[in-house]
């Protein structure tokens, strides 16, 4: 390997058999210099090849080498971007609330980072942290055969790589209905009704999964539904619907009624809201500080304050 030779960092982690990830944390912390192209991270080999020499003790250690580790660091290195999101960064998909308190936690943490939330579905979430576009996706995909949330749906969507489920809260969801419930909606079957008009959410999200496969286990047939193909992008778009009359009823969960003004809550079934995370990450400070934080008596006491999620067991792997 010439030293004129310049590396990726994909191509920086198989030679030393580590994660791209720890590379970029050893190039943050200084450790390995590095530069940048555009929005591309590069490293020379023949400050790779110093940095393994220095590794192997003082009566080994390489001598300075010319333009290699004589070279000051560049400031670039304290901020390096990954192609995906930022190194020094995490990013979050899903859209509760829950979130965007775990991410200002995360940013005050000695071992945190900056977090970037991409306000997504269940399924994207997962696509995005499949494609390495995201590193922690919340989910809520209930699967109608087993009865069960999540699981199922991980190995499906991220197939062969390991993960682990982190258990967040138990949130109910239902319907977002007017408040007084003045068409008396109540069950499941009730969307059937020609006198009623859905807003549904778009496909891959938890929502849409469940409303599915519940018409499924009920044989509705669901492109009957008046209104089942008026979309929205999320919970809080869904009862704003319903608030100003453009349908009667949609699905979501408590939190959104409770942040609509004139908007009712018709509980229906407990969801399990969770993290998926690559058991590849675990490694990553901003990582572990994320699972130190959902277990801490601070996070606990903030969710607690605002009321309508089960707390027990947050920050439990579960799978």
């Amino acid at each position: 390997m010439k030293d004129d030779t310049t590396l990726t960092p994909e191509e920086v982690a198989n030679i030393l058999k580590i994660t791209k990830y720890t590379v970029y944390e050893m190039v943050k912390r200084g450790e390995l210099p590095a530069y940048r192209v555009g929005n591309k991270i590069r490293i020379d080999a023949g400050d790779l090849e110093a940095y393994r020499q220095s590794r192997k003790g003082p009566d080994h250690r390489a001598p300075e080498v010319p333009n290699s580790t004589s070279r000051p660091v560049s400031p670039l290195s304290q901020a390096v971007t990954a192609d995906s999101a930022a190194s020094a960064s995490l990013v979050i998909c899903g859209q509760d609330p829950i979130l965007d308190i775990l991410g200002r936690h995360l940013e005050n943490h000695p071992q945190g980072s900056r977090v970037l939330r991409q306000q997504t579905g269940s399924f994207a979430g997962l696509l995005a942290l499949y494609q390495n576009r995201a590193d922690i996706a919340a989910v809520h995909l209930w699967d109608g055969d087993s009865g069960t949330y999540n699981t199922p749906f991980i190995r499906r969507l991220v197939p062969g790589i390991p993960t682990i489920l982190v258990h967040v809260v138990n949130r109910m969801a239902g319907f977002l209905v007017a408040s007084g419930n003045p068409k008396g909606i109540a069950a499941w079957e009730d969307l059937a009704r020609p006198d009623l008009t859905l807003v549904n959410r778009e496909p891959g999200s938890g929502a849409r999964v469940l409303l599915d496969e519940q018409l499924f286990r009920r044989d509705i047939d669901r492109l009957q539904i008046k209104g089942y193909n008026h979309e929205e992008l999320s919970h809080l778009a869904v009862a704003s619907a319903v608030a100003r009359g453009a349908a009667d009823v949609g699905l979501g969960h408590e939190k959104a009624a409770l942040q609509v003004r004139g908007i009712e809550f018709i509980p229906l079934q407990p969801e399990s809201y969770d993290l998926v995370i690559k058991k590849e990450a675990l490694t990553r400070p901003q990582i572990q500080a994320a699972l130190e934080i959902l277990t801490s008596p601070a996070f606990l006491g903030e969710l607690a304050g605002l009321g309508d999620y089960d707390l027990k067991d947050c920050g439990k792997i579960i799978g």
